[in-house]
């Protein structure tokens, strides 16, 4: 794992291989941190995970060399503008169904006149409350947006979100998508799979870089085959329940 910014990695083109931070605790994102992933989701918008803990855990694991991605609740411009304030240069905005609310995305991230982020660097821990003399000017240079097409409308629309200035990634979300596909529990359905791998072409095509989650070994091989150059491929909270079960069924139930 190089050392590389998360823009810069996205770029290469290769496949990068990551997992959830749910619990919200850092003691359990740094033992995660340190196992040699190129990656790691810290996520807000379905995990116990608030601006207090987000900013605990970035500080933990900026040890470490795995590049930290951080998903948002929504694409709020005041939720943004506060993790970007406390260090977060990378942003995962779920639900985006439109180039219109992927733009709106990017203006958050982007400080006047190039968007709308407001400005508090004298408070902030982004700017080492002001230390940093030349982070104003660099800042939107220094975050990397990725937004998260989850729906079929987002589907129809996700040439034109990925060729939305300041997009420098798209992911696409099997859960939610299969959910508003009609196929609630089944991301693996035909229907669906053929949507997500029409999507990741799509979005290489663009010049983008296309993510995917996929806790299967083999679905995650297929969609980095399709097209896909970052993947989720577990989570902190997915492999305590699994091994605890594991060891449940070994010793208590066996």
């Amino acid at each position: 794992m190089t050392s590389a910014r998360w823009g810069e990695l996205l770029r290469t083109g290769r496949p990068l291989y990551g997992m959830w931070l749910a619990t919200g605790d850092p003691y359990t994102a740094e033992i995660c941190a340190g196992a040699g992933l190129d990656w790691l989701m810290l996520d807000m918008e379905h995990a116990p995970n608030d601006l207090r803990s987000v900013l605990t855990q970035s500080q933990v694991l900026a040890a470490y060399p795995p590049q930290v991605v951080v998903r948002p609740v929504d694409a709020d411009p005041a939720g943004i503008k506060r993790l970007l304030d406390i260090g977060v240069r990378n942003l995962m905005v779920p639900m985006v169904e439109s180039a219109d609310e992927a733009t709106a995305v990017v203006a958050a991230t982007r400080y006047p006149p190039a968007g709308i982020r407001g400005v508090g660097s004298a408070l902030a821990r982004a700017s080492v409350w002001n230390r940093d003399t030349a982070y104003l000017r660099g800042a939107d240079a220094g975050i990397t947006v990725t937004v998260q097409v989850e729906s079929p409308r987002g589907i129809e629309q996700v040439e034109r979100i990925a060729e939305v200035p300041g997009v420098d990634a798209v992911f696409v979300g099997p859960a939610d998508l299969a959910a508003s596909m009609g196929h609630l529990g089944e991301p693996q359905h035909p229907e669906v799979v053929s949507a997500i791998e029409k999507a990741l072409g799509a979005i290489r095509a663009s010049g983008k870089a296309a993510g995917i989650n996929a806790f299967d070994e083999a679905v995650a091989r297929r969609y980095v085959a399709a097209g896909a150059t970052f993947v989720l491929v577990g989570a902190d909270v997915t492999l305590l329940a699994r091994g605890s079960e594991e060891l449940a069924r070994r010793y208590v139930q066996g």
